[in-house]
C-alpha cells in the first residue's frame, strides 16, 4: 500500500485522470486512424462531466477546503462569464465558460483531500506517463506519422492528436516531479528510471525549447530550496552542474543545432512568428469594456493565428481584470511556497509554479481549463498546511505500520 494515498479514495485518482483527459484538447497532428474532431470533443467533454459527477458523488456533503488558488479561479470564472455574455466570440464562449465552471467545481470538490502530501503528485505523474505511453506507442507503430515533415520532424501524437509543445510539457513536468520524489526518497531508483528515461527521450524528440528551459530552471529552483536540508539534493546539484558544464563544452554544436531546430536567426529572434501576432494584438483598437474584461473565452487566437502567450491570451479574452487575477494566482502560490519551511512538498510546488510561469511566455492556458491549471492545482495541494489535513481525511480503518525500508522504496 502507498502510504501517501492512505485516507484518499482510489476514485480520486480516476477523477484526476479524467481531468487530464479533458485538457488534452482536440487539435493536433493527423493521427494514424483519423478521429473526427467532434468525437474527440465529445470524449474530452464527457470526461469532464463524468469527473464532476464522480467528485460530487464522492464528496456529497460538499466538504471543501479553503483555497486562495481556487477562490481566484472562481473570480476568473466570473470575469469570463461577464466578458463572454456579450457574445463577441459567439456562443462558443458560453460553452467554454460552462466547461471552466465544471473544471473549477471539480477542483473544489477534490480540495477535501488536499493535505500537503505528494498524493496528487503521484496521480499527476501516472496520468501523464500514460499519455506519453500512447505517444511512444504511436512512434513505434508508425514513425512517419509520429514525426511528420509538417512539424519539421518533431514528435507528435500519432494515436491521439497531440502537438510537440504538449508532449514536451507533459514530459518535462513528470521528469521534474519524479526527480524530486527520488531526491526525497519517496520512490526507488528503478521506478524513477522507468519514468525519467523514456520521458527524456520523448522530450528530446519534440525539440521543445520552452519545456526544456522550464524543466531546467524549475528543477534548479526546486533543488535549490532543498540544499540546506538535504544531502541528496546537494549531491545531485553538484553532479548536475558538472554534467552540464561537460555537455556544454563537448556537445556545444549539437546542442545549438537542437535548440535552433534549423531556424534562421531572424525567425528565432521573433519567436517563430509569435512576436508579430503579439504586436498586432496589442495594437488592435479596444473599447474600455474590452480592455477591462476582454472579448470572451475563445480559442486563444488572434487574426486566425495562435497567440501562444498566456498573458496576452488572457488580456484578449478576459481583459486587464483577468490578467490581474492570473498574476495574483502566480504571486500568491509563489509567496506561500517561499514562506513554507524546506520540504519535498515545497520543492515540488516551487518546480510546478516556476515551470508554469516560464511556459506562460510562449504558451497559452493560464486563463482557461488547461494542463497548466492542473499543474498549479497540484502545487496548491502541496502547499496546504499539514495540520489542517487531519479533520478532513476520510477514515479507512487503522493504519498499518510500514517499515522504513519499504517507505523508501515506494513506487510511483
Amino acid at each position: 500500500m502507498d502510504r501517501d494515498s492512505v485516507g484518499t479514495p482510489k476514485t480520486v485518482g480516476i477523477i484526476w485522470g479524467l481531468l487530464v483527459l479533458n485538457t488534452l484538447g482536440s487539435a493536433g497532428a493527423e493521427t494514424i486512424i483519423p478521429i473526427p474532431r467532434s468525437l474527440i470533443q465529445l470524449v474530452t467533454m464527457g470526461a469532464l462531466a463524468v469527473a464532476f459527477s464522480l467528485a460530487l458523488a464522492l464528496n456529497s456533503r460538499l466538504r471543501i477546503r479553503a483555497s486562495a488558488y481556487l477562490s481566484l479561479l472562481t473570480l476568473l470564472l466570473v470575469t469570463s462569464v461577464l466578458s463572454s455574455a456579450h457574445l463577441e466570440s459567439g456562443f462558443g464562449a458560453l460553452f467554454r465558460c460552462a466547461r471552466l465552471a465544471l473544471f473549477v467545481g471539480t477542483l473544489w470538490l477534490l480540495s477535501r483531500w488536499w493535505d500537503g502530501g505528494p498524493t496528487f503528485v503521484r496521480h499527476h505523474i501516472r496520468m501523464y506517463f500514460a499519455v506519453l505511453g500512447s505517444v511512444a506507442a504511436g512512434l513505434v507503430v508508425s514513425p512517419g506519422a509520429a514525426m511528420p515533415e509538417l512539424y519539421g520532424g518533431r514528435l507528435v501524437g500519432a494515436l491521439w492528436p497531440l502537438t510537440p509543445p504538449q508532449i514536451g510539457q507533459y514530459a518535462a513536468v513528470i521528469i521534474g516531479l519524479t526527480v524530486l520524489l527520488l531526491l526525497g526518497r519517496r520512490t526507488d531508483r528503478t521506478s524513477a528510471a522507468v519514468v525519467i528515461v523514456p520521458a527524456v527521450v520523448l522530450l528530446a524528440l519534440t525539440h521543445t525549447r520552452t519545456a526544456t528551459v522550464g524543466l531546467l530552471i524549475g528543477l534548479a529552483l526546486a533543488i535549490g530550496s532543498l540544499l540546506l536540508t538535504s544531502a541528496a539534493a546537494r549531491r545531485f546539484f553538484s553532479w548536475a552542474v558538472l554534467c552540464a558544464v561537460v555537455a556544454a563544452v563537448a556537445f556545444s554544436s549539437a546542442l545549438q543545432a537542437w535548440f535552433l531546430r534549423g531556424q534562421s536567426q531572424e525567425n528565432f529572434s521573433n519567436l517563430t512568428g509569435r512576436a508579430k501576432v503579439w504586436d498586432a494584438l496589442l495594437a488592435a483598437p479596444r473599447s474600455t469594456v474590452e480592455q477591462l474584461f476582454g472579448v470572451g473565452l475563445g480559442d486563444k487566437s488572434f487574426g486566425g493565428l495562435p497567440i501562444d502567450n498566456s498573458w496576452l491570451a488572457v488580456y484578449q479574452e478576459q481583459g486587464l481584470t483577468g490578467v490581474v487575477l492570473v498574476a495574483a494566482v502566480v504571486i500568491v502560490l509563489g509567496g506561500v511556497a517561499l514562506l513554507r519551511p524546506p520540504s519535498l512538498s515545497r520543492a515540488c510546488a516551487i518546480f510546478l509554479i516556476s515551470y508554469c510561469a516560464i511556459a506562460s511566455y510562449t504558451e497559452a492556458g493560464l486563463g482557461d481549463a488547461s494542463p497548466y491549471l492542473l499543474h498549479l492545482a497540484v502545487a496548491a495541494s502541496l502547499l496546504v498546511a499539514p495540520a489542517a489535513a487531519g479533520p478532513l481525511s476520510t477514515p479507512e480503518g487503522p493504519r498499518r505500520r510500514i517499515p522504513r525500508r519499504a517507505q523508501r522504496s515506494e513506487v510511483i
